[in-house]
């Protein structure tokens, strides 16, 4: 059993491996006991988070003003907002028609620019410090319905290179950028929301292709890469990519040389909440190689995941190096990134939205 760390040290460890989701409009009380008793990690908003820019300025403020004073640590708090149909801020935010139409453009780079310029500075505004784009799933037939006008095309040097320059001119403005969904779900026909979905790599062409944009956004030093739960039978015929080491350990970090943040995507989704369970999910992905453990609605299940990790933690069933290496690499985003002397001002957001009145 490990015993050189306290209780405390351990939850407040394994805690910043959590992006947890949470009810409403304002910091709950059960939230604010995640924070100040494990430390969490990060918050990812959603519609439900979301009523106007003031409303989300404040939520931010008081999720940075928790964590501070409970841990002097600031959070990531992140959101989906790619543009087109996946984009949690509506009105009065710039609305974007998403990548398909990026891709489709007349002036594709200058879209891509414009998008991540603006939404950089939104997103800036209000407190959010994480956004959960560009998708670099390359296209390859008709893919499934969740997808659709998502993705910038079937070229994958064409993806590569818009994604690319989203990625720059996000983090250029302090706005991490996650490329998604690593080894790429362009030829999924099925929503892994709903349950699992296998993807092959037939051969060697449709690895490269579907792997060469990530490679873009690492030349890009991208701040996070977000983990596909589809299962990649030509890859690894027992795990899906969330819980492979050979996809999260050997390709990603060792054959691609990837330094920076592996997120999953949301454990609750039912390829993973179906089959292995959200809880044991977060473990078995975290000893296959994720920073970062999604967990977007029950905090129950939150609870259940952190408990699992630091039973295995002490039972030194997961290692301490294992465990410290996530954190480093946590503890860099957040140095590189997440600048604690950036008040998060509800007037400059009121006056940048015209919304004097409110």
């Amino acid at each position: 059993m490990n015993t050189v760390l306290d209780l405390s040290e351990i939850n407040s460890y394994v805690g910043q491996l959590f992006m947890i989701g949470i009810p409403g409009y304002e910091l709950d009380k059960n939230t604010e006991i995640l924070i100040r008793d494990f430390n969490i990690g990060g918050i990812i908003l959603f519609k439900r988070n979301v009523k106007d820019p003031v409303q989300v300025a404040t939520l931010c403020r008081d999720i940075q003003t928790a964590a501070s004073k409970y841990h002097d640590t600031p959070m990531f708090i992140s959101v989906d907002q790619e543009g087109g149909s996946v984009a949690r801020l509506r009105d009065p935010f710039t609305a974007f028609p998403g990548n398909g139409a990026i891709g489709e453009s007349d002036n594709p780079e200058k879209m891509a620019v414009e998008f991540a310029l603006v939404t950089a500075k939104e997103l800036g505004l209000v407190g959010i410090n994480m956004d959960l784009a560009p998708v670099m799933d390359v296209k390859r037939g008709e893919p499934d319905k969740h997808l659709k006008n998502r993705i910038f095309g079937d070229d994958p040097e064409k993806v590569g290179r818009l994604g690319g320059l989203v990625i720059e001119t996000f983090q250029k403005n302090k706005m991490m950028a996650v490329a998604k969904h690593f080894p790429g779900l362009g030829l999924a026909d099925f929503d892994p929301h709903a349950g699992n979905v296998t993807i092959r790599f037939e051969n060697a062409e449709t690895e490269r292709d579907q792997l060469l944009p990530f490679k873009k956004a690492i030349e890009h030093n991208v701040s996070g890469i977000m983990c596909s739960h589809a299962l990649y039978p030509d890859i690894d015929p027992e795990y899906p990519g969330t819980l492979s080491r050979k996809i999260l350990t050997e390709i990603l970090r060792e054959k691609l040389k990837y330094k920076g943040l592996i997120l999953t995507d949301d454990l609750e989704m039912g390829a993973i909440s179906k089959s292995v369970g959200v809880a044991p999910g977060a473990a078995e992905s975290f000893e296959a190689g994720a920073d970062i453990l999604l967990i977007c609605e029950n905090q129950n299940n939150v609870m259940d995941a952190i408990e699992l990790v630091r039973k295995k933690v002490l039972m030194n069933e997961i290692g301490m190096d294992r465990l410290m290496a996530s954190l480093k690499r946590i503890g860099d985003a957040k140095s590189r990134f997440l600048d604690v002397s950036r008040k998060i001002s509800v007037a400059d957001t009121k006056k940048y939205f015209g919304m004097s009145q409110v």
